[in-house]
Formats: C-alpha cells, structure tokens, sequence
C-alpha cells in the first residue's frame, strides 16, 4: 500500500504514497489546461529517437501474444530450467525496433516472487537480460512442512496490528519466494480489511513453508468540459460526458476515467458518479458536506493531466498504457488525512483531510498516487526496502512532472512535495527534492542504512539524484521557488534539464528496473537507459553518472 504520507506520527509528516451514451463537450476556461499550453519541448515529437515508440492497442496486444506463443523457446534460450515457464506482462517497443518484454515467471506452476524478468530482443536476437533475481530458481520440494492455518494465523496478527478486524484470510496460495536469497517454497496469506486509520488493508505476508518464519510482507494498495473551479489549481477546463439532460464527470477522451463520491464512507464500492443539470463543478473553496463538488473537479483535473503527461511525454496510453482510464474516488472515510492508489480497483481515492475541508486532491497528489500504478504495471518495485524508497521516488519524480507539464498558473510546477495540501499545518511542504533532509527525515545521500528507513524517507536518495540531474547543484530559483542542492562529494554539476532526465527514468522503470531493483541497480538502469537515448559518450550518460556519485550511489 502506497498512501500519500506515512501513516506513523512524527515531528514533520512525509508524502507516501494510488461512459454514459451521448455528445462530448467541451467548454469553460482554459487557463492552465494541458490542451491550451502543452510545453513545446514535451510533445511526442521531442521525445528522443531511441524513446519507446507509440503503439497503437491493436500493434501492442499483437506483440503481447507474439511474445506469449514464443515463451517456451525464450524460456530455453535465456538459460531457464525445465521446470520454470515465463508469463508475458508487458511489452515496450523502441524506435530502434528493439522490443523490450516483461515477463513473470512460475516454478512447477507456481508463481515466482521476485522472479521476473526483462527480455530486449532485436531482429528476433536477445540483447539482453533484465533479472530480478540471479539465483537459479529450484526447491527441494513442493510439499508445505507447515499447514495453511499457521500461515494466515501469522498473517492476520499482522493484519490486527495494522487495525484490520479480519478473522480469516481473504486467499492464501503456494509460491516460490526469490526476492531475497536462496528461492524458496512460501505459502502467500492476503488479509483484507482496513487499517487503523481507514486506508483499506491488502496485507500480503509471505511465509517460509519449511519453517514457518515470516520472510516478508507488504501492503497492496498503493500509498493519485466543463468549468471546473478547483481548490487548489483555479478555474480549469474538465471534459465531461452528456446523457440526455445530465452531464457526469466521465472523460471519454481519457479512457473514460470516472469521479465517483464515497460521501465519508471506507466502502470498497465505486460510490455515485459525480452528475449535474450544468457543466460547471465546483466552487473554488473547501465544504465538509458530503455533496461538495469541488474536490471532485480538483480530483478530475489530476487524473486529466495525469493521462496527458503520460501521453505527450512518454506515448503512453494510460497507466497500464492500454487506453484503459481508472476512476476516481473523493470523500473517502470522515476526516481522512491521505490519499492512496489501489491496483486491485484500479482507482484513486482521495480523503477530506482535517475537518473535512482539507482534501488531498492536489495535482502532484494526483500525479504521485497514479504513477504508483504505472510503476505496479511496469517494473513493479517491491514496496520495502531500497525498492520501496525508488517506488515512493518514481511517484514523486512523475507527480513533479505532472505539476510542469500542467503549466498551471495557480499550481506553479516545482520540486516541492504536497506544498499545496498543508498537512504539516504551517504551510511548508512534505518533501524537498533538491534537499530531501529539509523534511526533517528523508535522506539526501545513500548509505548502508538507507534501506531501514520508512519508504517515505528512503526515496531522499532518488528525488535528490532527478533534481541534480536535471537542475544541477548550488543555490537558483526556478520558478520564483528558492532551492540550494548540495552533494555528497561537494561536487558542481550543471543539470541536462527536466524533460531528459524524465525520459531517462522512464525508460529505466519500464525497461531495466526489476521487482528487486535497488539503488546500485538504479544507477546501472538509468546509465543504460542514458545510453540507449542519447550513446554512452553522451553529456547526458556523463550527467546521470556524476549525479548518482553525488547523492553517494557507485
């Protein structure tokens, strides 16, 4: 589970982490939205050559299944055992014609945790391999030494100590644990729910079917035209869909993404669909009522700009890049204070805040809650860990690039974390990308420890190493925001600007990163993705280097 701000107290709190028949209209200001000024140099055109290609639904399902009917003879061709077979998740398709497929992997018909892998093949030869593990994948035996019942009785005394009142399992099943070390026979309990602070519970505890001894666990909900008159970006153009005399907040154009109200309920439901007589939502300003519309316009707002980010800067479709919107929810629980991102309902849900008049609604909210569902669609970063802090980071990069793609004059882009919502109470921020300690918890350099701190404050070490890269080091204002980026090594770097520094990312999540990737791993995935996009003698591969030396990762 990937909510907006960590769940536990502390002194500063931290960012977590996510159509009815008829005529399309679209009217109202467009001041702010991404069609009235898309940046010139975030187009698809500006995307560099060796970027992935665009592909239509029908070209990508075809190379899905290609890949599918071939598994078996890749399976034989990369080395794997006779008893291991590969599952085709996700395919990219590069320029070049390099095709990148990301596969999960099973054991004896078990799945395998931390067993996945990418394959870049070119004119039908392998490049190369991408593993999340490089252990060879082999048990003893498929046979549990301890039985179903002890495993969920570990997992739901997990689950209570998160607030969860579950007195079974929602599922249990065996897998092949290959995340850490040795691969071994698990037996894999979810325990549904909800948390003590209303977020819903997804606990997945992974259980070592030997011994008994719990190897692992982590949450799996993922801690987001009319007028609309938002509370936190002005007066924005929303694109909404008319039935007869009733216009919904359904955006056809965006895979018919929806904006549904859970009016202070936790229901796992879709709630109401968010209608009106007219095609104006919201007032601009903050209501604790159950019927207030503009938390909705603000949510609708970050989900459309969410889906032309992706689009424009990267030609993808989407979060499972499918065309396929999710929906939204706003109103959720009384008095929530975070936002989370469920890759079970493939939706956003946002709560009210303090009050109920403080939603979390804002675009880099959005933006960071969403791309917790490209980043589960893609590489999949295990949320714990090293893995975590880059999963939290990957949401905080892209929710950053949302806000500039935006351009929105009342929601200036920046390299601030959550400075929109206050949840600290004092008008400062959650995270600081350019000096990440500023929270008072994040790390701005990487150390052996680094992977023992909350993911919120791990992802320091990443949210450093993007702002370096695109913006270098030293003190400047961007935007009228003051920032001072200091590095480990006392080093001066000038940075290759946002818009590369996102592609380089991008590229390394969808193709290099792995389940398993941590920070070392991160730097050889981002070099590599450097080097496919602009040649490893580049000033931009010299500049992913330098950076990753200066937040100390070599």
């Amino acid at each position: 589970m990937s909510p907006f701000y960590a769940r536990h107290k502390r002194t500063t709190l931290a960012i977590a982490t996510g159509g009815a028949a008829g005529a399309l209209l679209t009217t109202g200001m467009t001041a702010g939205s991404a069609a009235a000024q898309t940046p010139a140099d975030l187009t698809a055109a500006a995307r560099p050559a060796g970027a992935p290609a665009a592909l239509s639904a029908a070209t990508r399902v075809s190379l899905i299944q290609k890949a599918q009917a071939d598994v078996a003879e890749t399976a034989q061709n990369i080395g794997l055992g006779t008893k291991e077979a590969l599952v085709v998740k996700d395919v990219v398709k590069d320029a070049d014609g390099t095709v990148h497929t990301r596969y999960e992997r099973t054991y004896a018909g078990l799945p395998v945790l931390g067993g996945d892998l990418v394959v870049a093949t070119q004119a039908g030869e392998t490049k190369s391999v991408s593993k999340a593990t490089k252990a060879t994948i082999k048990v003893a035996s498929l046979k549990p030494q301890i039985t179903t019942a002890k495993a969920e009785k570990q997992a739901l005394t997990a689950a209570k100590a998160a607030g969860s009142d579950k007195t079974a399992a929602d599922k249990t099943r065996k897998v092949i644990w290959a995340a850490d070390g040795t691969p071994v026979l698990a037996i894999e309990t979810v325990v549904g729910g909800l948390q003590d602070d209303g977020t819903p519970n997804e606990l997945h505890v992974i259980t070592d079917a030997a011994t008994g001894k719990k190897l692992y666990e982590y949450q799996g909900i993922e801690n987001a035209t009319g007028t609309g008159k938002t509370l936190y970006s002005g007066d924005v153009s929303l694109t909404t869909t008319l039935s007869g005399s009733t216009y919904s907040l359904t955006d056809a154009s965006r895979g018919s993404h929806k904006t549904y109200n859970l009016k202070h309920t936790t229901s796992s439901g879709t709630g109401t669909l968010f209608t009106n007589t007219t095609n104006s939502w919201g007032t601009g300003a903050a209501s604790s009522s159950t019927t207030d519309v503009t938390a909705a316009a603000d949510a609708a707002y970050g989900a459309q700009e969410t889906w032309d980010f992706y689009k424009d800067t990267f030609g993808r479709s989407g979060i499972k890049d499918d065309g396929v919107g999710a929906y939204s929810r706003v109103h959720y629980g009384s008095s929530y204070v975070n936002a989370f991102w469920d890759d079970d309902c493939f939706c956003m849900t946002y709560g009210d805040g303090d009050g109920n008049t403080h939603p979390l609604t804002s675009l880099d909210v959005a933006g960071h809650e969403m791309s917790h569902g490209v980043t589960a669609n893609t590489a999949g970063l295990n949320y714990s860990g090293e893995s975590g802090g880059l999963n939290e980071a990957t949401s905080d990069i892209f929710g950053t690039g949302v806000e500039f793609y935006a351009a929105n004059s009342k929601d200036v882009g920046d390299y601030l974390i959550g400075e929109k919502i206050d949840i600290n109470g004092d008008g400062t921020p959650l995270r600081y990308m350019d000096q990440p300690s500023k929270d008072g918890g994040s790390a701005n350099y990487w150390s052996s420890s680094v992977g023992n701190l909350d993911v919120h404050y791990s992802s320091g070490v990443a949210n450093h190493f993007f702002y370096l890269l695109s913006e270098g080091s030293g003190s400047k204002t961007i935007n009228g925001v003051a920032y001072n980026s200091p590095t480990y090594n006392s080093s001066t770097l000038t940075g290759i600007g946002r818009d590369k520094a996102l592609q380089i990312w991008y590229k390394a999540l969808t193709e290099y990163f792995t389940s398993t990737t941590k920070y070392a791993g991160a730097r050889t995935g981002t070099l590599s993705a450097a080097a496919d996009l602009y040649g490893s003698s580049s000033t931009e591969y010299a500049a992913v280097k330098a950076a990753w030396t200066a937040v100390n990762v070599s």
